[in-house]
């Protein structure tokens, strides 16, 4: 083929995604292969086959492969010490070893999902051409990333961007996953804002509608456009909720522009002019007009992040 390629590896507690892209952004072609322990080399073998397998179907050569890019559902620090990944098994520094090995010719680099899902927007997305910008994925938890002069910031921890983590309600009874109390993701996410939709129907002393797990927002909103007051409760909660926490993610970053992405944001329509009225009414008067988008490449945001990350490495 001859032509410069990149490849963005979104890593998944069941699929890695395998996508291919052009300099320039283009993507060429994507699939997935079932996540394996990546931790030895039959694993590390089933993510180099992915690639190659990709590259043939494109009559591209591992030579043609400059930069490749993973994105992983952890804290990832600059040496690539991933202490805490959950759901799955996976040694960064191995398979990083390994697609070296493959692929002699491509720099290799990780990122943290939901900054490779940033970069994502920020290279062909919702925040294209920004050179400041946060994002908000809410899914099952709540993750974000936060764009300074064009750069993802990763922290000294790897940790910055957990905006789901932010506290936005001390007096909360209930724990989070994190083991603190009043995290914004018990309110946005998808888990938490199902919990609130049946305490709230419990308290209205009303039948919840069929839901098909904790997690389903797609049947909530359903409801709330059905004029349901327990699920119309459940959302001005979230945007409440993450009205606040944006308003304090305001002050300290300023951003030109919020993408909210997950699958939360399936409802973003419905629930757009409240979140924009809620942030209003906490952020400082000066920063009260930052646009709230959503997000543009959804599930694929990860592997146009990731390819990115791997562009970058391979241009530095």
């Amino acid at each position: 083929m001859g032509t410069k390629l990149y490849v963005g590896l979104d890593i998944g507690g069941t699929t890695v995604k395998v996508g291919v892209f052009s300099e320039a952004g283009e993507r060429l072609g994507k699939l997935a292969v079932p996540t394996p322990p990546l931790v030895d080399e039959k694993g590390y073998g089933a993510v180099t086959d992915g690639i190659s397998q990709l590259a043939a179907s494109l009559e591209a050569a591992a030579d043609d492969v400059r930069g490749i890019g993973l994105a992983v559902p952890a804290p990832v620090p600059a040496d690539g010490n991933v202490q805490i990944v959950a759901n799955m098994d996976l040694d960064l520094l191995g398979l990083k070893a390994a697609l070296e090995a493959a692929f002699a010719g491509a720099t290799v680099a990780y990122v943290n999902d939901a900054n490779a899902a940033t970069l994502g927007e920020l290279w062909q997305g919702g925040a294209c051409g920004l050179k400041s910008c946060v994002l908000i994925t809410l899914g099952t938890g709540v993750g974000g990333g936060v764009v300074v002069d064009g750069k993802v910031a990763a922290g000294a921890n790897g940790a910055a961007g957990e905006i789901g983590h932010i506290t936005v309600n001390p007096a909360e009874p209930l724990e989070c996953g994190c083991g603190r109390r009043g995290c914004l993701e018990q309110y946005t996410s998808a888990k938490g804002m199902v919990r609130v939709y049946r305490e709230e129907c419990a308290r209205l002393g009303t039948e919840p509608v069929a839901l098909s797990g904790d997690t389903d927002t797609l049947s909530l909103f359903d409801a709330y456009k059905a004029g349901d007051e327990a699920a119309k409760a459940a959302v001005s909660l979230m945007c409440d909720r993450l009205g606040l926490a944006l308003s304090i993610v305001s002050g300290v970053t300023d951003p030109e522009r919020f993408v909210i992405g997950g699958g939360v944001a399936g409802g973003f329509d419905l629930f757009k002019d409240e979140l924009a009225e809620r942030y209003r009414h906490y952020v400082l008067g000066c920063c009260a007009d930052t646009p709230i988008v959503v997000a543009e490449l959804g599930n694929d945001a990860g592997i146009y992040g990731a390819a990115y990350e791997g562009l970058l490495a391979a241009q530095a």
